[in-house]
């Protein structure tokens, strides 16, 4: 079978796979292998055996003999190197701009959709589809994202590495032999022609690696970078417009279950991490999801079908639930390991410090299967103040949520990012920028409704800094964060005396159970007044400036909504100019 069309086929019809074999197993991961089906192509290259929805041991066994750098560790995971990218590459992203996305899709300053022609697009679609024509074998899978059943949106995933095929399987959600045999024409598609580059004098290309979006032919293609996480956070793309259509809020976010908590968070790469991971990994509740999410009028439910965890200085003590779902089947990016016991060192950095593991959800024992909960009576956002004023945790009203949610701020500390010398304001819309298709205030919009609906409580929890600045201060405990969590989800926040902080307007708690009540009021625990309100005062300033974006933007039929959100921001008549 050729992947590509004729000049003569609709323009979103995508190619079926036809299946010629079937092995008897159990209903998830089950493999067809197929005879190729031909069809004409306009490049004349040989037609390409397909390789379809293999299983992690089949695809082991690829990797392994033919992906030069793939190893097993010590505990059975697949180890494997992601050539020179070793991270996603957003300014080598496009979206096309035409008449189905020009007026939905949020264009210029502060947007993450950099515009592409579907000329362009062609050009580069022709030039991923005649590389993976031109392979021995290509991997195909055909997979699910949004475990609610009224929602799911049905992808395919071509690619020319057992590596990114394995991926996948494992972050989107596995099908059933029934399933896999009505799957039928896929909703989107990806071509993945992993190291083989774009022509850098293409226009718009920037390097020779491009990742592309044309939402009205329902296809993405990637060229020039084998990182696996493009495939994964440009389908997280994808449904941030597809959903929204939908009237569902997606949102990059964690989920577990109890009473169902949202606990959206930044989760740049390169910042300090925030802890949404670690603290929606709970083992007294059930976790529903870790990073992608949708909330619908039935409630919430996982887009993926797995984790995405960060390795660096991973540790059984620390993260035991990560730790052990490191095993067959999962996929390890860019690791080090010994030579000899193939025992990973998570602390070496020689490769990135985005050393990444991938595993099915169904590895976490306390995962609901399937991935689905009531609507969350808690919306918390995650903040790591490496300026060290933020309180560990504030009550939040409707429009101070809005606000913050748009912010989306955490912070870069000295170390973290070549020439950071001091703690660094870092900001994401709606803590996901990157992956954006519609304004922010859209989603902040959608989020408000349906909090007002179902009678959700927002907070904001600081996982940073307190006594000062870092370097100066120390990092709040994880012990101390917890509690804090752990009465969120109980109830027990909503019963205790508030006060409110001057500039930033904040609701603090008098006490928390298990939380040294004088840490709750930053100001109390800097030795230096002066310096807590100068840094205050250039935090709000910075909050202020970033805001401006967002400031002519009108949300619902009256302006009400906005003008309480943008009063929602901090007050300060001395606020530092940056």
């Amino acid at each position: 079978m050729a992947f590509g069309e004729t000049e003569t086929q609709p323009q979103n019809q995508t190619p079926e796979v036809v299946q010629a074999k079937k092995h008897d197993q159990n209903d998830v991961d089950k493999v067809s292998h197929f005879t190729p089906t031909i069809c004409v192509s306009d490049s004349a290259l040989k037609f390409t055996n397909v390789l379809y929805n293999l299983t992690p041991a089949e695809l082991y066994e690829h990797a392994l003999k033919y992906e030069k750098g793939s190893f097993i560790t010590s505990t059975g995971a697949l180890a494997t190197q992601s050539g020179a990218k070793t991270g996603r590459s957003p300014r080598d992203k496009r979206v096309v701009k035409d008449a189905t996305t020009q007026d939905d899709l949020w264009w210029g300053k502060g947007s993450p959709n950099l515009e592409m022609d579907e000329q362009t697009f062609m050009i580069n679609r022709e030039r991923a589809v005649d590389y993976l024509n031109c392979l021995d074998k290509v991997f195909v899978n055909d997979q699910f994202l949004n475990w609610d059943s009224e929602n799911k949106i049905k992808v395919r995933i071509v690619s020319a590495r057992a590596y990114h095929s394995l991926f996948m399987h494992n972050m989107c959600i596995r099908p059933t032999k029934e399933e896999l045999e009505n799957f039928g024409t896929p909703d989107f598609t990806i071509y993945n022609a992993g190291k083989f580059p774009c022509n850098r004098y293409t226009h718009y290309m920037t390097s020779s690696t491009s990742v592309d979006l044309h939402i009205a032919r329902k296809e993405m293609v990637i060229l020039g970078t084998m990182y696996a996480g493009e495939m994964k956070k440009g389908l997280f793309s994808v449904m941030h417009y597809l959903m929204p259509k939908r009237q569902i809020l997606s949102l990059h976010s964690g989920c577990n279950m109890g009473k169902v908590e949202m606990l959206p968070s930044s989760l740049d790469c390169q910042s300090a991490r925030t802890g949404k991971t670690t603290l929606s990994t709970d083992h007294n509740r059930y976790l529903i999801g870790d990073d992608e999410h949708c909330w619908s009028d039935k409630g919430v439910s996982n887009i993926e079908g797995g984790c995405y965890a960060k390795c660096i200085d991973l540790s059984r003590e620390k993260e035991p639930d990560i730790w052990n779902a490191i095993k067959f089947g999962a996929v390890l990016e860019n690791v080090a390991f010994d030579d000899h016991t193939r025992l990973v060192n998570y602390a070496d950095k020689s490769v990135t410090e985005n050393t990444r593991a991938a595993y099915p959800i169904e590895f976490i024992p306390n995962a609901l299967i399937p991935c689905v909960g009531p609507h969350p009576k808690n919306v918390i956002l995650l903040a790591c103040d490496a300026f060290g004023v933020l309180p560990p945790v504030s009550k939040l009203n409707l429009a101070q949520t809005m606000y913050h949610f748009i912010s989306g701020y955490t912070a870069l500390v000295a170390g973290t990012e070549d020439g950071i010398k001091e703690p660094t304001a870092t900001f994401s819309a709606c803590f996901g920028a990157a992956f954006l298709m519609l304004h922010p205030t859209k989603y902040a919009a959608m989020l408000a409704e349906k909090m007002q609906i179902h009678g959700a409580t927002g907070w904001l929890v600081n996982t940073g800094w307190s006594g000062g600045s870092y370097g100066s201060g120390s990092r709040i405990k994880l012990a101390y964060t917890r509690k804090i969590i752990d009465a969120i989800h109980s109830g027990s926040l909503l019963k205790t005396e508030y006060k409110k902080t001057t500039v930033f307007g904040l609701e603090i708690p008098s006490e928390v159970e298990g939380v040294p009540s004088e840490i709750l009021d930053p100001v109390n625990t800097w030795s230096d007044k002066n310096a807590y309100n100068g840094t205050l005062m250039k935090l709000a300033g910075l909050f202020k400036n970033n805001f401006e974006t967002f400031t002519n933007y009108q949300i619902g039929e009256d302006n009400k909504l906005t003008e309480q959100m943008l009063a929602a921001g901090p007050h300060c008549r001395d606020c530092t100019e940056i």
